[in-house]
């Protein structure tokens, strides 16, 4: 399996929606193969449409509030010694977090396909929120599967999409977790694809819904690639771009512009769920052995038990989750582009207290993983070291889990 240079990793995949031959796919039954087709087909000739480009922009600068910030982290740089650490700000966008990106481009598919009504899935309430924003924006209806576990933990982001007038629908089957809710939202689409757009929340899914959410967060890496050269004139010859991954959206849009790029020049680190420590479950099937599965439609390392049945998975992380991840980022570890580990429960939290410590961000539960991997190898590593970290949410609705975790802090 190889790389290909100057293509877009979202369409470097076989005529059968494979990428390497083995990871993704569309797995899906007879009654979505039109849709399915109807949708990649009009995708198609959207994102080659120089009026849907010009109205993706428009919303994106007008909307979202492209360009999110680049930030030096000079505090932290100087208490871990070290490589310099920098953040790129995402968690700036309208809403909080990446998933924005995501949600306005499928609302504007959505209107583009003459449908009325929207429906996705949530795990940490990101994805279900910046939908309900997206579906109140451009006048659809909106309905948001959630587990009814992610349900109770982030209740900050439920709140959120009733006030934009999102019908939340719970799911109390298996984990009742973002696992659950994709499922449940698939089945919803099934029935109801006619008149129904899906929006799914991550890089997962059947190979359409991953090509739509990586070029929707692409925009991550073209703002910071022409941040990075006016801020250092040039691409630095050591970077190391860290993101948290569970389905992966956030990660591949953080990397895009710079998978072509020689890893030792820029070296791509992404970060998993590892759970609890004195737990044996967790969510981090790249960095912890799991084997090569299907979930969602599409073929993937899932997190499986000895007779291949999907595992529950543990986080403090609802974002992270999940008990699979992104077919590219499968594609990634593999062809040796991108390094995978993980990092504990207990690990994102004193990451969080470090970085709030010394740092005006907040940021989620989700990329403090990020950050712990951040602060675990800076001290290391050399000052002419460009650590940068995608600050891709922000804690608010973590405020509850945080507080109990680490009470007043």
């Amino acid at each position: 399996m190889k790389l290909k240079k100057n293509i877009p990793l979202i369409d470097q995949h076989d005529r059968l929606g494979f990428w390497g031959g083995k990871f993704g796919g569309s797995f899906i039954p007879e009654t979505l193969k039109k849709p399915v087709e109807d949708l990649t087909n009009k995708f198609q000739k959207l994102r080659n449409n120089k009026n849907f480009i010009k109205k993706r922009d428009f919303y994106f600068k007008n909307y979202i509030g492209s360009p999110t910030s680049f930030i030096k982290l000079e505090n932290l740089t100087n208490h871990l010694g070290g490589a310099q650490i920098w953040a790129k700000v995402v968690s700036e966008a309208n809403g909080g977090a990446h998933k924005i990106y995501n949600a306005t481009v499928h609302a504007l598919i959505c209107k583009a396909m003459g449908k009325k009504y929207i429906v996705g899935d949530t795990g940490a309430g990101y994805a279900g929120k910046m939908l309900s924003m997206a579906a109140k924006k451009f006048g659809l209806k909106c309905k948001i599967f959630m587990g009814a576990k992610d349900i109770k933990r982030q209740k900050p982001n439920c709140d959120a999409m009733k006030k934009n007038g999102a019908e939340i629908v719970p799911v109390y089957s298996g984990s009742q977790t973002l696992v659950d809710a994709v499922s449940e939202c698939m089945r919803y689409w099934v029935s109801n694809c006619d008149n129904t757009h899906m929006c799914v929340g991550s890089t997962v899914g059947p190979n359409i819904f991953v090509k739509i959410c990586g070029w929707s967060t692409a925009q991550i890496s073209r703002e910071l690639k022409t941040q990075l050269k006016k801020e250092f004139k040039t691409i630095p010859k050591k970077v190391k771009l860290i993101n948290c991954v569970g389905g992966g959206s956030s990660a591949y849009g953080f990397w895009s512009e710079f998978i072509d790029y020689n890893k030792k020049q820029i070296e791509l680190i992404g970060v998993e769920a590892g759970g609890p420590q004195k737990s044996k479950l967790h969510a981090a099937p790249l960095s912890r052995g799991a084997k090569l599965g299907i979930l969602h439609g599409a073929a993937a390392y899932c997190c499986q038990d000895n007779e291949g049945q999907i595992k529950e998975t543990e986080s403090i992380s609802a974002g992270l989750d999940y008990p699979s991840v992104s077919p590219i980022h499968c594609f990634l570890k593999d062809t040796k582009r991108a390094r995978y580990t993980f990092a504990t429960d207990e690990a994102a939290l004193n990451a969080y207290k470090i970085v709030t410590k010394f740092e005006k961000l907040n940021p989620s539960l989700e990329p403090s993983h990020a950050f712990a991997e951040a602060i675990r190898i800076a001290p290391k590593l050399s000052k002419n070291t460009i650590l940068i970290i995608n600050s891709c949410g922000d804690a608010r609705k973590d405020k509850d889990i945080i507080k109990e975790r680490l009470g007043k802090y």
